[in-house]
């Protein structure tokens, strides 16, 4: 049985898979969070603490 962190984890990595393959499509946190199966905000929030920044500023590094 897996514990919540390691799901969170795996959602995690999952988000930033899926930025960093539509990164040039500029996915909003909706269509993000759709794709991990969360809502929105739970899933900003999730991401914030598993990466120390905002999914928004991620898809800003990943642009630069």
């Amino acid at each position: 049985m897996e514990t919540q962190a390691t799901i969170n984890y795996k959602r995690i990595a999952e988000a930033i898979d899926f930025i960093n393959q539509n990164f040039k499509n500029q996915p909003s946190l909706s269509q993000i969070a759709e794709k991990i199966n969360l809502s929105p905000d739970h899933f900003q929030r999730l991401f914030t603490e598993w990466t120390g920044t905002s999914p928004k500023k991620f898809l800003q590094y990943i642009n630069i």
